[in-house]
């Protein structure tokens, strides 16, 4: 697809040139805010940073500030666009798909002449996107702004023929409705990857290589049959707790616990909650195994369990265990214990206010023991399996991450009037 023939500037620092019959013209003279009483069957709307604008219950109905009074409380319509005084800057602005009741932090605006709401939410969204938004009110606080009507009505907008608004809305709806289809279709083959990947590990660290070799019950109801010359033991007699404070030693590599994986992060990074002094932080080394146990109760989707590949130090809110090379490999026993924690097996196992975990809580965690040799034949067999595994994932996650810039950088174009999709 290509341009239009004749550019001209916009004055709109956000957009540069714009196809040379487009007008421009400040938002206060194209919408106007609404003012409605809630009516009694009013349901809470809630506008979302993906541009979403929906029934509450449509999209979740936990994780919100519920306001007991609904003091403030306006009508919305649905048609309306609905922009988020405070959130519009990350994106919350768009047009309701339903009739209900919002908080007074929401602009309701109707247009006043042939201007269509969801070309406009379109617009306003590539505004914020561009950061325009977020540059108006630089300073009241850190990642928000204060994009009250008065400063939205200041603005001047992109205003193409009505026809033209209606087929652009036409094409970028089709068009990002294929585009969340292929996404979709890539995130549930990257689940299936994800799950394929841990199904594995569990089945190889429960049942080894070999599928033909006499089995027994392992006593351990969600394991069932291990091999008949594997042993069962309990954590403590394989492993021991391991701590070491940094008071003394002031190591400087700091790491954590994200995801299932130890890494690295910035000492000097302003990003995140840093202590004044790393004094109470305890030392890790090569092969210990962390064990993030705090706030089980509430947070049920972390990954628990780390494997150490370097020497740095670590919160000691985390309970960091070292292995008797004798009788296990660390690499088979972070295996083992990562497969307990997609389990879920450690949630069941907390108590206390924050429903946490200390080693002792753990110390009679039954474990099941092949010999070394066999050990290292399935820690390789996994190493290789899940490199293939994670190319795979990588990839897709590449391609989904192209999907997204691809439709971001579709909706700039086709709003702004860079590429013509009148024909």
């Amino acid at each position: 697809m290509t341009g239009y023939k004749v550019y001209k500037d916009s004055i709109i620092p956000w957009i540069g040139q714009i196809p040379a019959h487009w007008e421009t013209r400040r938002a206060k003279y194209m919408f106007k805010k609404e003012k409605r009483d809630v009516r009694p069957e009013d349901r809470v709307i809630t506008c979302f940073r993906d541009g979403q604008v929906t029934l509450r219950e449509n999209r979740r109905t936990t994780g919100f500030t519920e306001s007991i009074t609904e003091v403030g409380y306006q009508g919305i319509r649905k048609g309306d666009l609905v922009i988020h005084q405070m959130d519009a800057f990350a994106g919350s602005i768009g047009v309701s798909d339903s009739d209900g009741k919002g908080t007074s932090v929401y602009h309701c605006c109707t247009p006043t002449g042939p201007y269509i709401p969801q070309y406009y939410a379109y617009a306003l969204r590539e505004m914020a996107r561009a950061g325009f938004i977020q540059s108006l009110y630089r300073g009241i606080r850190e990642r928000s702004t204060d994009f009250n009507f008065f400063t939205f009505g200041r603005q001047f907008l992109p205003v193409p023929p009505i026809e033209e608004q209606k087929r652009i809305v036409a094409f970028l709806d089709k068009k990002i409705t294929l585009i969340e289809s292929c996404k979709c279709q890539r995130e549930r083959e990257l689940q299936t990857l994800n799950e394929f990947k841990q199904a594995e590990i569990a089945s190889v660290v429960t049942r080894g290589l070999n599928p033909h070799v006499p089995m027994k019950d392992s006593g351990i109801p969600w394991i069932g049959q291990i091999p008949a010359h594997w042993n069962m033991k309990y954590l403590f007699q394989v492993a021991r707790e391991h701590y070491i404070s940094n008071k003394e030693i002031h190591h400087q590599n700091l790491l954590s616990l994200s995801y299932g994986k130890i890494v690295r992060k910035d000492i000097n990074t302003t990003d995140g909650l840093l202590p004044a002094s790393f004094d109470t932080y305890q030392v890790i080394e090569p092969g210990n195994i962390v064990f993030r146990f705090t706030d089980l109760q509430n947070d049920h989707k972390s990954l628990r369990v780390g494997l150490s590949k370097e020497t740095g130090i670590i919160t000691s809110a985390y309970v960091v265990v070292e292995v008797d090379e004798y009788y296990i490999m660390p690499e088979f026993f972070y295996y083992t214990l990562h497969s307990f924690d997609i389990k879920k097996l450690f949630y069941s196992m907390g108590g206390g206010l924050r429903q946490s975990l200390n080693y002792n809580g753990i110390r009679k965690l039954n474990v099941p023991i092949p010999p070394i040799e066999e050990q290292r034949a399935i820690v390789s067999f996994i190493e290789k399996r899940a490199d293939k595994i994670e190319t795979m994932i990588q990839s897709l996650k590449l391609e989904i991450e192209h999907l997204s810039e691809y439709k971001q950088r579709l909706i700039s174009d086709v709003i702004t009037g860079q590429m013509n999709v009148q024909d």
